[in-house]
């Protein structure tokens, strides 16, 4: 029998490319978002792809809305196997601009509808004694940027929750697995319809990948829950790493050059955003996988393909360090002899 997988913010983004590559395995997917055009695109492409796609229009941050989603889905696709948290909004400005609804609103959808999703995927898990959760993280869930004091905080919530319950699930010798991949940034829509009080156009800080990228580690992930966490690209490896080693300097740095490198040279938009209604509810505004950054963002990473495959990562770490070596030797001098 196929899986069965919950995505939220599956209507875009990270999740609507993580819902074509379950498609393609010819999974179920129950697709939950807000946007009922983006949402019922994203089942026609799951359909075309091989797949069987079940749409909930659900706000995150209900959780009653949630919970008759996650019942829904199990009433027409069967048992819920893998369930990924996705789904998350924000406001770029200074924190003092922010009002005070406004950080709620982010809270809720960014932090608490990974709780919600949590809760409703666990009360079905746990019964059974199975079933996957995969939190989609970010590098800013450890090294927080300037601009965006909600959805830094947010994340760094969810990596202190999913650690909490992770050790419950081992204390009692659940075989529910838990998992988080950590993006980096990532080419999708958010940047077309996030709030934004900055005077030009917002932009994800480079380098930026294609949502393909993470939707593969986000499948990964998911196909190997046994690790605690997993890196999505370099770039993300390079953020958590600084921060840990050099965190001062790194605050100076950003403070430096952290409002200028979430900016474009274009004027702001005047497009609605999509922190209280979704902005891709009405006909024609569906906005698919991508962002607006396809001239500039990376289709492959290294990095994560390394991750995916230790094996071959180890016998090319083995491989560059034999021919290393084999260098130094040939270029070593030659020492004459003495009488």
């Amino acid at each position: 029998m196929s899986q069965v997988v919950v995505i939220t913010g599956a209507s875009a983004g990270i999740g609507r490319a993580t819902a074509r590559l379950y498609a393609r395995r010819g999974a179920s997917v129950a697709l939950i978002a807000r946007g009922r055009e983006g949402l019922e695109a994203a089942a026609a492409e799951v359909a075309e792809l091989g797949g069987r796609p079940f749409v909930q229009e659900a706000d995150m941050a209900d959780v009653e809305q949630v919970e008759e989603a996650a019942e829904a889905t199990e009433k027409v696709l069967g048992p819920i196997d893998v369930w990924i948290n996705c789904a998350f909004t924000g406001v770029l400005a200074p924190f003092d601009e922010i009002t005070p609804e406004e950080y709620r609103r982010v809270t809720d959808v960014t932090y608490l509808g990974f709780v919600n999703g949590t809760r409703a995927a666990l009360a079905r898990m746990l019964p059974r004694d199975h079933g996957t959760i995969v939190q989609v993280g970010s590098a800013l869930g450890e090294r927080a940027i300037p601009l965006q004091s909600a959805y830094c905080g947010a994340k760094h919530a969810i990596n202190g929750f999913t650690s909490s319950l992770r050790v419950e699930l081992l204390h009692r010798g659940s075989a529910v697995r838990l998992t988080i991949v950590q993006m980096p940034a990532v080419n999708t829509p958010q940047f077309s319809w996030v709030r934004s009080r900055l005077p030009r156009h917002p932009q994800p800080v480079p380098p930026i990948y294609q949502p393909e990228v993470a939707a593969r580690g986000v499948l990964h992930a998911a196909d190997h829950p046994e690790r605690k966490q997993y890196y999505v690209a370099a770039g993300t490896v390079a953020t958590i790493w600084a921060n840990r080693l050099a965190p001062a300097l790194l605050d100076r740095y950003l403070a430096r050059t952290g409002f200028a490198a979430q900016q474009t040279d274009a004027p702001a938009s005047t497009e609605p955003d999509n922190l209280f209604t979704p902005a891709d509810e009405l006909p024609a505004t569906d906005h698919g996988a991508h962002g607006a950054f396809d001239d500039r963002a990376h289709a492959r990473s290294w990095q994560a393909a390394l991750a995916r495959h230790p094996a071959a990562a180890a016998a090319t770490a083995l491989g560059l360090a034999a021919t290393a070596t084999v260098l130094r030797r040939r270029r070593a001098p030659v020492r004459g002899t003495s009488c």
